[in-house]
């Protein structure tokens, strides 16, 4: 496959027109994405979204003993308990 020259990207002053600039270009003129390999962020913090879960005064009481045991909060230890038990349904499926 032949190797074609590639355009230089502009240098931008701002995201605002770094994002209008791809919004109206082609990025296959500017970047040989066969060339590309695959990256990984480790130190990455995952986005976070806050939810509203009703859950029964009791299981809340003894999420907190359990938490508490643990010296960890107990919002912690539910997101412990959810990561672990999606972990073993991926794993199921």
């Amino acid at each position: 496959m032949p190797v074609t020259k590639k355009k230089a990207a502009p240098e931008f002053r701002s995201e605002d027109e770094e994002r209008e600039f791809w919004a109206g270009h082609d990025s296959t003129e500017y970047i040989d994405w066969r060339a590309a390999g695959r990256r990984q962020f480790p130190n990455l913090k995952p986005t976070l979204r806050t939810i509203s879960l009703r859950l029964p005064v009791s299981m809340i009481e003894d999420l907190k003993i359990l938490a508490n045991k643990r010296d960890i909060p107990y919002q912690s230890l539910l997101k412990v308990f959810l990561a672990e038990r999606l972990e073993k349904e991926r794993r199921r499926a």
